[in-house]
């Protein structure tokens, strides 16, 4: 019997960590493949995807903050570095067979279309994946807060937080391993407990226009294609 999926359209969120593997930075071939081998399992069962994508594994704003470099100068070079991360996701999801579009809302017309709301929502009606780079195109903004806002634009069901973590723990799982992990928790409990998952501006912005977030780790198997199929994996803050 096949499973028809809970959400039809989702926005996923992803660090720039997961294009690096074991290594600690820069883009590896290997693990953009794996990544978007994830993509098309999802894309493969119907589900229209936008992603918004990380740039740490190729730039830290506050490492050229801790030596003074100004910071709108720091948060633009992170926005060029999305668009990096997004023109490798892109083609390695072409040579998977999935036709892609990469938006940024820094204009860069040689390498990307301009992000155009309504023609990222007609790219994905269409069966493209759309990747969004350069973040909100402001500094001050983290992609977790581009990505709440995408979500809400593009008219997402859902806002699927990938982190290496199968869920949110009061504390941290890794420093104390009998933390609790919450299956569901709301914006308000997530916000006042400091849990760190997004920032508060991207958490307040989900809160005040109810977009649901669900929080796991891409990297167990299945987890992000069963989540929307209906099983309970990872948590979820609505």
């Amino acid at each position: 019997m096949t499973v028809s999926p809970k959400y039809s359209r989702i926005l996923l969120k992803v660090g720039g960590e997961s294009l690096v593997g074991e290594h600690g930075a820069g883009i590896m071939p290997k693990a953009v493949d794996a990544l978007a081998k994830t993509i098309k399992d999802v894309y493969d069962v119907g589900i229209q995807i936008a992603i918004v994508i990380g740039a740490g594994n190729l730039w830290r704003g506050t490492d050229g903050l801790a030596h003074g470099m100004d910071r709108s100068t720091a948060d633009h070079m992170g926005m060029l570095a999305t668009v990096m991360n997004a023109l490798a996701l892109a083609d390695a999801l072409g040579r998977g067979g999935i036709d892609t579009r990469v938006q940024t809302a820094i204009e860069m017309r040689a390498i990307a279309e301009p992000y155009i709301r309504k023609r990222a929502v007609r790219h994905m009606e269409k069966g493209r994946v759309v990747i969004l780079g350069a973040g909100t195109g402001n500094p001050y903004f983290t992609t977790d807060t581009a990505a709440a806002l995408r979500a809400m634009e593009v008219n997402a069901q859902l806002l699927v937080k990938a982190t290496k973590v199968d869920g949110v723990y009061e504390t941290d799982p890794k420093i104390h391993p009998d933390a609790k992990k919450f299956d569901t928790i709301s914006y308000h409990e997530a916000i006042t407990r400091n849990l760190k998952v997004m920032d508060i501006t991207a958490f307040t912005l989900c809160m005040d226009n109810k977009m649901p977030i669900v929080v796991l780790n891409l990297w167990q198997e299945n987890s992000l294609k069963n989540m929307l199929l209906g099983q309970k994996i990872g948590t979820l803050i609505s």
